[in-house]
């Protein structure tokens, strides 16, 4: 029988998952007409279907047909025949923007079967403008955020984003010190003393995602002569946005607040899940913009590098490292947010020839973090979604903050600025 093992990445990712709260991952976009969409927004769900079908065929796509089976110890990827009328359907019209965005949060907290291969693709039939919508569901087992936007550029019918070349670890570093580093790491969760705020604590069933947009270019152009990239300007806006959200619910902002950010791995292989973790102390007791960008940069070029050195997280190597962090995490003092960035393609994703306008990624929050920052690039847009777990957190709040700093990191510099 042809079977694939999971990695141990995958796994890890299948058991930190429970009946209220998936492990998954969303590709939510607004679509404009051509291919299976016309003019006046009609849809061709049979035309879709068809098409999709065809690009199934891809090895590319492989784990796209294929089941999760436990088989004594082990998981292994066994291959079906999914039925597309159950992978790809319609769901109830929306009115606006605000009315998708609460569709994509209510689907945060909705489990993908286990006994059929791990995605489904919802078409909303009326977003804003009339224009249809489209949300692509990933099991994190399947794949991670970089790997689902790879999956979704070529099921929907183009190339995947190419990866940046990552620099390879050092090869002079001793083992000695790496050693000390994996301890450093995984000693973490229990030496972290994140201040108390509304950030941390029970999450609750009820999400809210907000969705925000700015100009790649102008983020990019703004902030690469002072030696930051495109993520160190997100991180630098989500501080912003936090100082906000914490001053506006009547709490202390803390000095530092520490955000979990991904770090793609230079090599995937055959798993979906290839990331390092890089722990960012972000700046929120700093309010120049400026000056909180310059040290974030200045963190995440150090981290950058430990984080590919170092590989996946430890945790995530054995399945008792995996049950050791779910108990833990939902104590946890050691993270604040979840900020995760994802470089798409650099021309807009199209869905059987059907252009996506607008696409935002949305990854899950967990354990006892509230607040989770997805970031997708791509087609000269950085668009982020904000996923809020706590009525505690004003999504409204964090929303304009993010919009005021995207702002702030786009418009001229101040004259005599030190920074500049």
């Amino acid at each position: 029988m042809d079977q694939d093992r999971l990695s141990s990445a995958d796994v890890s990712n299948l058991l930190l998952e429970f009946p209220d709260h998936p492990n998954l991952f969303q590709l939510a976009g607004v679509l404009g007409p051509g291919g299976f969409v016309g003019t006046d927004g009609s849809l061709d769900l049979a035309g879709l279907r068809t098409r999709l079908g065809v690009r199934l065929a891809d090895p590319q796509l492989a784990r796209l047909s294929r089941v999760v089976r436990r088989r004594g110890r082990h998981f292994t990827w066994e291959p079906v025949s999914p039925d597309l009328t159950v992978h790809i359907r319609l769901t109830d019209p929306v009115a606006d923007e605000t009315e998708f965005a609460a569709l994509v949060a209510r689907l945060m907290t909705r489990p993908l079967p286990l006994d059929r291969p791990l995605w489904e693709l919802l078409i909303v039939p009326a977003t804003a403008d009339g224009a249809p919508g489209l949300i692509l569901r990933v099991h994190h087992a399947l794949a991670d955020g970089v790997g689902a936007a790879r999956l979704a550029q070529v099921l929907f019918g183009g190339e995947p984003p190419t990866p940046r070349p990552d620099r390879a670890p050092d090869p002079t570093r001793r083992h000695g010190a790496e050693i000390l580093e994996s301890l450093r790491r995984v000693s973490a969760p229990l030496r972290g003393r994140v201040a108390p705020t509304v950030l941390l604590g029970p999450i609750s069933p009820h999400r809210v995602v907000a969705l925000v947009g700015a100009d790649l270019g102008a983020v990019a152009t703004a902030v690469h002569p002072m030696g930051a990239t495109v993520n160190d300007a997100l991180l630098c806006a989500v501080t912003g946005a936090v100082r906000a959200a914490l001053a506006e619910a009547g709490e202390p902002v803390p000095a530092v607040m520490p955000a979990s950010v991904p770090v793609a791995l230079p090599e995937r292989g055959a798993s979906g899940n290839a990331v390092g973790v890089m722990l960012v102390p972000l700046p929120t007791g700093e309010a120049d913009v400026w000056v909180r960008l310059s040290r974030i940069a200045a963190e995440t070029r150090r981290g950058k590098e430990a984080a590919r050195r170092a590989g996946t997280f430890e945790f995530t190597r054995t399945r008792c490292g995996t049950r050791l962090l779910a108990r833990l995490s939902h104590r946890q003092r050691f993270i604040g947010l979840f900020v995760t960035h994802v470089r798409g393609p650099a021309e807009p994703f199209r869905v059987a020839g059907a252009p996506m306008r607008q696409a935002w990624g949305v990854a899950q929050v967990y354990g006892n973090v509230r607040l989770g920052v997805t970031a997708i690039s791509s087609a000269g847009r950085l668009n982020c979604a904000l996923h809020v777990a706590s009525p505690a957190l004003d999504a409204s709040t964090l929303e304009r903050a993010l919009h005021t700093e995207f702002a702030a990191l786009t418009a001229p510099r101040p004259t005599g600025d030190p920074t500049a």
